[in-house]
């Protein structure tokens, strides 16, 4: 009698044990993360916001490293072996990513070329076209276009994670709702002034200028590639005069020297202008961006 109670008791041990078990692995289980590479900055950002802390995410362009210049490390073909999904911008932008992904070997990755659907601009300059292709890459700096960008990553995240799919609906609908409040916003000030043309260092604003009726002006590499001639620096500043232009809006590691230069000779002022792909945050960044060229034109 005592063998049979004893053996009861263990049977229902060991059942207790088991289900203690299982619902610690399938707790486990459903807190388990998606994997997350991406190329840079800009796209790092988009897809955090759409993850959230459903996804552990890395990123393999360095932060003050041009995308299309960059070249993976041992450690990122490491990250992209053990990844549920990678996200790229693609246009050119990574021309790494080909080469990488044929030197991997893993199956179950999704990747997401996140441009895909999005509306392009034809590059119209053979130099602000150089490294990239066809089409402009910087399609990210459109709040209408960002927002494609946003559900194509939406999407792979629940192709990857369908339990989680509301989730990552949900935060793809405050993504695009803030880009949404934004964009009209500044579609009520842009409408208010006349002047609509600003000049930057490199033309990566034509996806902003669509969404805003703007119109921007560059000169290729003339903050870029060391001291430029005198004939550039008189045919800029005499554009900036002809226009009303006040404002010279540069990237980051452009050379400060130039644009002050040029600055003091139309009784202007440099602003620095950030496209996101080595830093910031992108609803706060574009809002930053979007504030200095208003300023700079009312």
């Amino acid at each position: 009698m005592k063998k049979k109670i004893y053996l009861g008791l263990s049977l229902i041990l060991s059942f207790s044990m088991l289900t203690a078990c299982g619902n610690k692995i399938a707790k486990e289980k459903s807190t388990d993360k998606i994997e997350v590479v991406t190329s840079f900055n800009a796209i790092y950002d988009i897809a955090s916001k759409i993850g959230g802390d459903r996804i552990a995410i890395k990123n393999i362009v360095p932060k003050g490293t041009e995308a299309h210049d960059f070249e993976p490390k041992p450690k990122d073909m490491v990250d992209l072996n053990k990844a549920d999904v990678f996200v790229y911008n693609g246009l050119g932008m990574e021309e790494w990513v080909d080469s990488t992904l044929k030197s991997i070997n893993n199956d179950k990755l999704v990747v997401v070329e996140a441009t895909k659907n999005t509306n392009l601009i034809k590059n119209k300059d053979s130099k602000e076209g150089e490294g990239h292709g066809e089409f402009d890459p910087h399609v990210w700096l459109s709040l209408q276009d960002s927002n494609i960008m946003a559900r194509n990553i939406m999407e792979a995240f629940i192709k990857v994670d369908g339990e989680n799919k509301e989730y990552y609906q949900g935060r793809y609908k405050e993504f695009s709702e803030g880009n949404a409040i934004l964009l009209k916003e500044y579609e009520e000030k842009f409408s208010k002034i006349e002047n609509k043309g600003f000049v930057t260092s490199h033309a990566a604003f034509a996806y902003l200028c669509r969404d805003f009726k703007l119109q921007q002006s560059s000169v290729a590499g003339i903050f870029n590639d060391g001291e430029p001639t005198s004939q550039k620096l008189s045919d800029m500043v005499n554009f900036c005069k002809e226009n009303n232009v006040k404002t010279i809006f540069m990237e980051s590691d452009g050379s400060e020297k130039v644009a002050q230069t040029i600055a003091k000779e139309i009784n202007g002022n440099v602003e620095k202008i950030n496209t996101l792909e080595s830093e910031g945050s992108y609803l706060e960044t574009m809002r930053e961006n979007l504030e200095k060229i208003y300023n700079s034109l009312k």
